[in-house]
C-alpha cells in the first residue's frame, strides 16, 4: 500500500504519518505540504528519518502535484485550521486552502482511484443552533442541560443529526462544501470516500496558538510561565470543549483503512466525547497540577465572533457502528504534551 498525506509535515499529517511507518513499515508514506505553518518544519527530519517521503507542495496548485506518483490512499489533513480565518474581513485565503485546495487533491485522487479519509471538523455545525442550546453551570464550568428542544443536541453534545441551517464561520463553511462535493466525487464518480467529523485535537508535536492548539498554548504558557486570558461570556473560563489524543484519532485512521467498508460512504463525528471535555478553568487546574506554576490570566468578557459556549461530541453513531472508542483521557493528553514540550526546550521556545 502506498499513502499520500497532504498536509504532511503538521500536527496531525505528520503524527499519523510517524506512527503508521512505524507500526506497519511495508507502506510506502509521502508527506505533501507547503510549510506555511510555523514549526512544521521541524517535523522534516523526523519523517526522513524513518524513510518518509516529503514533497514541498501547495495543494491550491495543481501543478504541485505532477511530483507525486500513484498511489492507494489519500488522507487530507491539509487545512487553514484557524476558526478566526476570515471572520475579520478577507475570507479568500481560507476558500483557497479548504475548498479549491480540497477540490485539486479530490481530482488527483480521482485519477489514482484511490481511497480517500477526508479530516472535517466539528464546526460544520451551525453556531446559532449550538449557542441556542440549553446550558447550565457550576463554579467550573458550563455543561449541556439534559432537557433540549433541538434534535442532534443532548446531555451527551452534539449529534449528526444536528441541522446544518445556519452560519458556523468560514472555516466551518469550506469543510462542509468540501464534505458535500466528496459526496458527490462518491456518488457520480464512484471515488471511495470517509469523512469523520473531529472536534478539538491535541497531543505531542502541535504547535499551538490563540485560535488553534488551544490545550498545546495552554501548557506552554504555563510551562514558560507566561500569561493568558479567559475571553467571553463574562471572562471566567467556563466555556468548555471536548478534546481527544491525537493518538486516539490515529487509531480510527488504522480501523478505517483496515475495515474500509463500514467507512465508506458515511460521515461520522468522533472526538473526545463529553466526558473528555473541560473548560478553560478546568485545562488551567490541570496545567498546574502538572507543571506546579501559577500564571496570571486576565479575564475579558467580551465574546469572540465564531466562538461557542460549548461543544461535546455525541459519538453515538460511530460506536453503534464501530469499535472505535477513545482510549486516552484529559490528564493523559496534557501530560504527554508537557513531556514533549520538556524534551525539546529549546527547540520549541521560540514557536510556542
Amino acid at each position: 500500500m502506498k499513502v499520500l498525506i497532504t498536509g504532511g509535515a503538521g500536527f496531525i499529517g505528520s503524527s499519523i504519518a510517524i506512527r503508521l511507518k512505524k507500526e506497519r513499515p511495508s507502506i510506502d508514506i509521502v508527506c505533501f505540504d507547503n510549510l506555511k505553518r510555523r514549526g512544521s518544519e521541524l517535523n522534516i527530519k523526523d519523517l526522513l528519518s524513518l524513510g518518509i517521503e516529503f514533497i514541498h507542495g501547495d495543494i491550491r496548485n495543481e501543478e504541485d502535484f505532477e511530483s507525486i506518483g500513484s498511489y492507494d490512499v489519500m488522507i487530507e489533513a491539509s487545512a487553514e485550521p484557524s476558526v478566526l480565518a476570515g471572520t475579520s474581513g478577507g475570507a479568500k485565503s481560507v476558500i483557497q486552502n479548504n475548498l479549491a485546495g480540497s477540490i485539486n487533491c479530490f481530482n488527483h485522487a480521482l485519477k489514482n482511484d484511490a481511497l480517500v479519509l477526508f479530516l472535517s471538523t466539528s464546526r460544520v455545525y451551525p453556531i446559532h443552533k449550538i449557542e441556542s442550546a440549553n446550558f447550565e453551570e457550576d463554579d467550573l464550568r458550563f455543561f449541556f442541560s439534559s432537557n433540549q428542544s433541538e434534535n442532534g443536541i443532548s446531555e451527551n453534545g452534539i449529534s449528526e443529526k444536528l441541522s446544518l441551517i445556519g452560519s458556523r464561520s468560514f472555516y466551518g463553511t469550506t469543510k462542509l462544501c468540501s464534505e458535500q462535493l466528496l459526496e458527490e466525487y462518491h456518488s457520480f464518480y464512484d471515488l471511495k470516500t470517509i469523512i469523520i467529523r473531529y472536534g478539538v485535537i491535541a497531543g505531542p508535536r502541535q504547535m499551538g496558538k490563540t485560535d488553534q492548539g488551544v490545550v498545546t498554548l495552554w501548557m506552554a504558557k504555563h510551562f514558560w510561565k507566561q500569561s493568558l486570558s479567559y475571553i467571553g461570556y463574562g471572562g471566567k473560563g467556563k466555556q468548555f470543549r471536548d478534546i481527544l489524543h491525537i493518538d486516539d484519532l490515529i487509531d480510527l485512521v488504522f480501523l478505517q483503512l483496515d475495515e474500509s467498508e463500514t467507512f465508506i460512504g458515511e460521515i461520522f463525528n468522533a472526538g473526545g466525547g463529553i466526558t473528555n471535555s473541560a473548560s478553560l478553568k478546568q485545562m488551567t487546574q490541570i496545567c498546574e497540577e502538572i507543571t506546579g506554576n501559577k500564571i496570571p490570566i486576565t479575564e475579558i468578557s467580551e465574546t469572540r465572533s465564531a466562538d461557542l459556549k460549548g461543544f461535546a461530541t455525541d459519538n453515538s453513531m460511530i460506536f453503534q457502528q464501530t469499535s472505535w472508542r477513545p482510549k486516552r483521557n484529559i490528564k493523559a493528553t496534557f501530560e504527554d504534551i508537557y513531556n514533549w514540550i520538556k524534551n525539546n526546550e529549546n527547540k520549541l521556545k521560540n514557536i510556542l
